[in-house]
């Protein structure tokens, strides 16, 4: 399927050449204590572009998703949801 080399170099362009580095505890989300609010992480937004590519069906599917679901990084480099 030629849409998900598409969608990886895409996401690359927003991941940086290394992909993104995570720092899972086995792969169970960590309860968040009461200083961190209701805050989106770096990997959370991360493993949602991941997971918005792995189901789009090219590169612009994959640009409107993010784009709606405010995952795409903002003039501050910042995704909407982060913010």
């Amino acid at each position: 399927m030629s849409g998900s080399v598409e969608v990886r170099q895409f996401l690359l362009r927003y991941e940086g050449a290394d992909g993104g580095s995570t720092s899972l505890s086995g792969g169970v989300p960590v309860q968040r204590g009461p200083a961190e609010g209701q805050r989106v992480s770096d990997d959370q937004v991360r493993r949602a572009r991941l997971a918005v590519a792995n189901g789009a069906l090219g590169v612009e599917d994959c640009t409107q998703l993010l784009d709606m679901l405010g995952l795409s990084p903002g003039e501050d480099g910042q995704a909407p949801v982060q913010r």
